[in-house]
């Protein structure tokens, strides 16, 4: 059985987040779906980055669904595995020069990673780590 995984995020902005996550994380757009009753917003949209895929829509205020900036939090991490160390500093340098920041800088860690943290600028939260060898 062939298996994948990839996560959902609901945005404020997604053709602004679809920019940011090409230019900060290299991110492959697959699709695009704008909604026709809310101009400038995306019903769906589909990335392909770090070997998954990452979908999103825009907030419309649907209930049980919010965009991090609404709720003033998030409620998971998008957690990247690198294979070598020096990678998690590179994409995390990537990432603050686009625009995220970072909240957590990266460093050898006591489980045995680099590891590091940021937020992008629609709120979500990104690890990034890799086995220090």
């Amino acid at each position: 059985m062939a298996v994948t995984f990839g996560a959902y995020i609901t945005i404020d902005g997604v053709g602004a987040a679809i920019d940011f996550y090409k230019a900060a994380f290299g991110a492959e757009e697959v699709m695009r779906m704008p909604s026709e009753d809310h101009p400038g917003k995306f019903l769906h949209a589909e990335l392909k980055l770090f070997g998954g895929t990452l979908m999103m829509s825009d907030d419309f205020g649907m209930e049980g669904f919010a965009s991090p900036l609404k709720l003033g939090a998030t409620t998971f991490n998008l957690i990247v595995g690198l294979e070598k160390p020096d990678e998690v500093d590179a994409a995390m340098a990537k990432a603050a020069a686009a625009g995220a920041t970072i909240t957590m800088p990266a460093a050898d860690q006591f489980w045995g990673d680099r590891f590091g943290m940021l937020r992008d600028p629609f709120g979500h939260a990104w690890g990034f780590g890799a086995p220090k060898g």
